[in-house]
């Protein structure tokens, strides 16, 4: 059976439905000038909930007790959970967090704790115990939601914890707290509830990878939620007919707002708690999946697959995470896919630029398309523009209000990724210091550095961390990676700085072989590396090519499939 079949046989809790002649228009308080609504994206599920009520919103298939909820249930069911916050002491500014994999939790979270003018604070399911217990006594967090998965996470936390069972059946403690919701409410429905009229005031809190210390809380407010998620759903075609598959995890950057863009287009999302292929290809051939978003790990899975095929219809593939290589995007596009290549960070919202492809690409070839393609491109239409300006001189003052320069659009020139305006973090969460050093010139600095072309267009070259520095030569690792995928035999390559006794540091390359092409190496694998610097020397300068080559399982990688070569950099200084 399809999504809509399944859903006929689903029966929602008797909280979940709304009463007849429901109206979704939270109280304004007095003083708001006529001219003048406050941005909030919560304002999407309402609309979408007047428009097409008995559209399915959320379809929740691949588990014990499938769920699908109507865009009318299910804005009763974050009404229902607003009301449940408040009753549970919640007031507004306190952080709720989440602690979910992609399911129905974290999606009503992403409103019910907005309609509660509270912060969601969405934390990483694969985080140790302890890196959780920091974020929860950092935040503050009053009231975790909590997926029966995730529980261990959070013993011994002085916060109330609600569990959800993930079966949407009554007797599951989260339903029975939506059902409580529901009765607090009094039945005074949205009426009852007041909306946010500050945009700026803090609406999510997300928590930085911490790769080099403590992770950073990361403040977004309702204006740049909104202007975002229209942002997303408009640079990837999204409207009422698309279908989006939760690939990403929802807790990284709030899914980087795609939780409300979905709503603003009045969409359907699927939820998947893990990323299995085999689920991924199913509701890519069979549920008119139109959207997805990952990182080029995943991709590079996705079409390694062995369900891969060609689709009968293209799909959006929206990438971000880490540059994609060329030979990727070409293998994608073979399938396909229309990779939609983006750029950002958990401080710009998730996405901020996209490489628009331009029409004179269609008469280039395919290799040549794909690289342009790899590119970050322009500003998103509701960012500001993005720049590249020079990186701090050694001995700088990185807290000095100084002004910013542009590096000429040579294409060659590398310096920093700077942008300001309205998708940017309002401050890290009590932490001024660091805040002030991010804000330098009057923008935020991303850390990482790239060259401008002659069209406007960027292009990352690398972390700043990320950069091997070899006899005065600076070599770019993903540039080097870029290069090295291009081999036939490689499925996935990561190259990081090693010390060397001449050069100070030279590439080390960190190498899966392609699946179907790894038994003719096997025994083989000082043959694989040799020949791998063979083709590097082709295409690289000579203090560019990797002096070692290691052929791994695999690499170690982040919840949102990242390479970690912080880690790498670990196993590095070891040999």
């Amino acid at each position: 059976m399809g999504l809509k079949e399944d859903m006929k046989s689903f029966h929602p809790t008797p909280e979940s439905i709304p009463p007849p002649g429901v109206n979704y228009r939270p109280v304004l308080p007095p003083g708001v000038p006529v001219h003048r609504q406050p941005l909030n994206p919560l304002i999407f599920l309402l609309k979408a909930a007047q428009k097409y009520p008995r559209k399915l919103a959320i379809a929740h298939p691949d588990v014990s007790h499938p769920v699908f909820y109507s865009y009318e249930v299910w804005a009763q069911r974050v009404q229902n959970l607003a009301y449940a916050l408040i009753q549970a002491g919640i007031q507004p500014g306190d952080r709720v967090a989440v602690i979910a994999p992609n399911s129905p939790l974290i999606a009503d979270a992403h409103q019910g704790v907005l309609a509660a003018r509270a912060v969601i604070c969405p934390i990483n399911t694969r985080l140790t115990q302890q890196e959780v217990a920091y974020i929860l006594e950092h935040s503050g967090a009053k009231v975790i939601l909590v997926d029966h998965e995730c529980v261990h996470l959070v013993e011994g936390t002085k916060a109330r914890v609600i569990v959800a069972n993930d079966t949407g059946k009554p007797g599951d403690p989260y339903e029975d707290f939506l059902s409580a919701g529901r009765r607090f409410s009094g039945e005074r429905g949205w009426s009852g509830l007041e909306w946010e009229v500050d945009e700026d005031a803090p609406a999510v809190l997300c928590y930085t990878s911490g790769t080099t210390g403590r992770p950073k809380g990361v403040i977004t407010t309702p204006r740049g939620s909104y202007l975002a998620a229209i942002a997303n759903a408009y640079e990837t075609g999204m409207n009422r007919d698309s279908t989006y598959l939760w690939i990403l995890p929802m807790f990284h950057a709030s899914g980087w707002t795609y939780p409300w863009a979905i709503t603003f287009a009045s969409a359907l999302q699927i939820t998947l708690r893990t990323v299995s292929y085999p689920l991924i290809w199913n509701h890519l051939l069979h549920s008119g999946v139109t959207h997805y978003c990952g990182a080029p790990t995943v991709q590079i899975g996705l079409v390694n697959a062995p369900q891969a095929r060609v689709l009968d219809k293209p799909v959006v593939a929206i990438i971000a995470g880490s540059a994609p290589t060329a030979h990727l995007l070409g293998e994608m596009e073979r399938r396909n896919f229309r990779p939609v290549h983006v750029y950002g960070l958990t401080e710009t919202y998730g996405p901020f630029t996209r490489c628009y492809d331009q029409p004179s690409w269609g008469s280039i070839s395919a290799d040549d398309r794909a690289r342009q393609m790899a590119r970050q491109g322009l500003a998103f239409a509701t960012s500001d523009e993005v720049r590249v300006v020079y990186t701090l001189k050694e001995g700088e003052d990185p807290y000095a209000d100084t002004e910013l320069v542009d590096v000429p659009k040579d294409g060659k020139t590398v310096g920093e990724i700077v942008v300001r305006g309205n998708i940017v973090m309002k401050e890290y969460f009590r932490d001024p210091d660091a805040t002030k050093k991010a804000f330098r010139g009057g923008h935020f600095g991303t850390g990482d550095l790239a060259v401008w072309y002659p069209d406007g267009y960027i292009s990352i070259q690398d972390r700043s961390k990320d950069i091997i520095i070899s006899g005065g030569e600076n070599a770019s690792s993903l540039a080097i990676e870029q290069e090295l995928a291009s081999h036939p035999d490689v499925l996935e390559v990561a190259v990081v700085a090693r010390p060397h006794p001449r050069w100070s540091e030279r590439p080390m390359a960190f190498v899966i072989l392609h699946p179907q092409r790894a038994s003719k190496w096997k025994g083989r694998h000082k043959d694989f590396e040799e020949a791998l610097r063979k083709h590097a020397r082709t295409r690289l300068p000579g203090f560019a090519c990797p002096e070692w080559v290691s052929v791994v399982d695999d690499l170690p990688k982040t919840s949102t499939g990242k390479i970690q070569k912080v880690a790498l950099r670990k196993t590095v200084a070891k040999l």
